[in-house]
């Protein structure tokens, strides 16, 4: 048991070390942030965006929604808690009108303190010298205007961010609540690979956010938090030989699951399929990130 214990905390360790090593890689280079660069630049960040937007389609349809599903239905068969209602699904549906309803409230107050811009709010200058234009100026242009590269709304990053560090926890619950060591590993390594390439993507869509850099600093370190909180929380569990909350732990991670649905089809996707140029070429880092993420799925 003692062993056991050791290797839990080795992968706690382990995982908060590379999270902190991969997150900071764009945050901390100057060269993901710049918005003054070349034509090639902004097409290479807008492939990495798309490599990101297809990473994050896979892990809301081949990761979290399914290992939601099967922990609630695990949960129900347990509690004998039979209906022909969709529950789960009911649950993902709450999660995703959560945030829809929020990000509206956000906008009414924005546009009663006289926002007019904010009819398209990812155009929105928050004056962190993120290079986007007024709504004076995109009208003088007299060209339609889909979304600027670095627009991605405040409010919809803490969301992804928030999405992303429930599942972690989660994650982390599952490496903590093992009985073997092996599984342990095996579980811990699953977990290394497929967090690394997210925190990455993450890191990416925040420094092109209209996020303040030291708020990126702050959602960095707080998610690379959550998969050790979470293996401390299952190795509490396993010492303590408690068996209560597995419903709420469903229940959170329906409404992650369904925060993650509204940030991958409603924000990261239309942000750079609906932006003008190398439509293909998008689709295919899309489509990378995405085999990617589904070739470690399919791994285990």
């Amino acid at each position: 048991m003692e062993y056991l214990f050791q290797v839990k905390i080795g992968a706690l360790i382990g995982l908060l070390l590379l999270t902190l090593l991969f997150g900071f890689i764009p945050a901390r280079i100057k060269w993901f942030r710049e918005t003054d660069g070349t034509g090639i630049h902004h097409t290479f960040l807008s492939l990495i965006s798309c490599f990101a937007g297809g990473v994050f389609l896979a892990a809301c349809l081949l990761d979290i929604i399914p290992d939601y599903l099967s922990d609630i239905g695990t949960v129900l068969d347990a509690q004998e808690v039979e209906t022909p209602f969709p529950l789960p699904e009911f649950i993902i549906a709450a999660g995703f009108f959560t945030v829809l309803i929020l990000e509206k409230i956000v906008q009414s107050f924005r546009e009663m303190r006289g926002a007019r811009e904010e009819r398209a709010p990812l155009l929105h200058d928050h004056g962190h010298g993120h290079g986007l234009a007024t709504a004076r100026d995109l009208e003088s242009s007299g060209h339609h205007v889909h979304v600027d590269l670095q627009a991605h709304s405040s409010f919809r990053s803490f969301m992804l961010f928030l999405s992303l560090s429930l599942h972690s926890v989660f994650e982390g619950l599952a490496i903590g609540l093992q009985s073997t060591d092996s599984k342990v590993l095996e579980i811990c390594i699953a977990i290394l690979v497929h967090k690394s390439i997210i925190v990455f993507s993450l890191s990416v869509k925040l420094v092109q956010s209209t996020v303040h850099p030291l708020w990126v600093t702050a959602y960095i370190v707080v998610f690379a938090l959550m998969s050790p909180l979470g293996i401390a929380i299952g190795i509490g569990v396993m010492e303590a030989q408690l068996t209560a909350g597995p419903l709420i732990q469903a229940v959170l991670e329906g409404l992650a699951a369904g925060t993650f649905v509204y940030i991958t089809f409603l924000e990261i996707l239309p942000h750079e399929l609906n932006s003008p140029g190398n439509q293909l070429l998008k689709v295919m880092f899309i489509l990378i990130g995405f085999t990617i993420m589904a070739g470690l799925t399919f791994l285990g």
